[in-house]
C-alpha cells in the first residue's frame, strides 16, 4: 500500500496541477460522451487505451464485461443495470463501448468444473449470465480441447452477446434505432496493444488502425 499512498501524493503534486482547470470544471458537473463497459481485470485501463481525460468516460467494470439481459418483470443485477440506465437516461451519453479482452479470467471461468465454481458462489451466479455464450462456443468448436481457440471465441462472442443485451433495454433500443446512440464492441489484446472493433455488417472484428 505504500506505493499507492505515494502515488496519491504524486498525483496531487503533478498530474492534478497539470490539469487543474479541468478538475475545477469537473468538480461541478460531469458530461461524459461515452459509456465504457469493460472487465474488472487489473490489466485493463480504459482511459489509457483510449487516451481520454477524466470526465470523458462513464465506466462500468465487472467480471467479463457482462450486461444483464433486460427483464421488465423484475429488477436484477442493479449494480450494473442502474449504471447503464443512469449513463443513457440521465447523462445522455452518445456512445456505448463494450470492451472485452484477451486472457479473460471471467470468460475462462465459464469452463470451470461445478466443484471449482462452488468455491466462488457469487462469481458462479454472475457467470450464469454468460452461459449462452459458452453453449454457442461449444456448439461451433470442432475440437473442445483446443483451449486457445475456445478462449478467443468465448471472449469475442461474449462482446457480441453483451451488445445484444444492451439492445434488450427499451430506452437503449429506441435511442439506438433513432440514431441518437452508437454501440460498439471492442476486443483488446493485452500483449500487443491491438484493439479490434466489431463490424455488425460483416459480423467480424476488425483491427482499429486508422
Amino acid at each position: 500500500m505504500g506505493e499507492i499512498f505515494k502515488g496519491a501524493i504524486k498525483f496531487k503534486e503533478q498530474d492534478f496541477q497539470e490539469h487543474k482547470e479541468l478538475f475545477k470544471q469537473l468538480g461541478k458537473f460531469q458530461n461524459p460522451h461515452t459509456l465504457f463497459i469493460t472487465c474488472s481485470d487489473s490489466r485493463i485501463d480504459p482511459n489509457l487505451i483510449t487516451k481520454t481525460k477524466p470526465g470523458e468516460l462513464f465506466t462500468i467494470r465487472n467480471i467479463a464485461n457482462i450486461v444483464p439481459y433486460y427483464d421488465g418483470t423484475e429488477i436484477k443485477y442493479a449494480g450494473t443495470t442502474s449504471a447503464v440506465e443512469y449513463a443513457v437516461k440521465v447523462l445522455e451519453v452518445e456512445n456505448i463501448v463494450v470492451c472485452g479482452h484477451s486472457n479473460c479470467g471471467g470468460c475462462a471461468a465459464l469452463y470451470k468444473s461445478e466443484e471449482e465454481l462452488n468455491q466462488v458462489p457469487y462469481v458462479k451466479k454472475w457467470l450464469e449470465l454468460a452461459q449462452k455464450v459458452k453453449e454457442e462456443v461449444l456448439s461451433i468448436l470442432e475440437d473442445p480441447n483446443d483451449i486457445e481457440k475456445r478462449e478467443w471465441l468465448t471472449e469475442q462472442l461474449n462482446v457480441v452477446y453483451q451488445m445484444d443485451h444492451l439492445l434488450s433495454f427499451p430506452f437503449i433500443y429506441e435511442k439506438y434505432h433513432a440514431g441518437k446512440l452508437n454501440i460498439y464492441g471492442w476486443y483488446y489484446i493485452i500483449e500487443t496493444g491491438e484493439i479490434y472493433n466489431y463490424n455488425i455488417a460483416t459480423e467480424t472484428f476488425e483491427l482499429i488502425n486508422s
